[in-house]
């Protein structure tokens, strides 16, 4: 399972400005809420913001780390 300063820090070193609040959703671990705000979202659409959040992410994705996202992002 993926910590949330992993989780914070992967996010973090595609964006380093973000400001990052994470929660577990379900006290596993594996299902989580992430709200990002940062200025590298801003002219992007919501699907290219997501699209950041899950790359940062895609390895904890792909491998089962991670089974939900539910993801809420703003620019700065």
């Amino acid at each position: 399972m993926m910590s949330f300063q992993q989780i914070y820090q992967a996010i973090c070193t595609l964006i380093p400005d973000a400001i990052i609040e994470i929660e577990d959703l379900t006290g596993t671990g594996d299902h989580i809420s992430v709200q990002v705000i940062s200025s590298t979202f801003t002219g992007l659409s919501r699907v290219k913001q997501h699209k950041l959040i899950y790359e940062s992410l895609k390895k904890e994705l792909t491998g089962g780390t991670i089974h939900a996202v539910v993801l809420n992002t703003k620019a700065l």
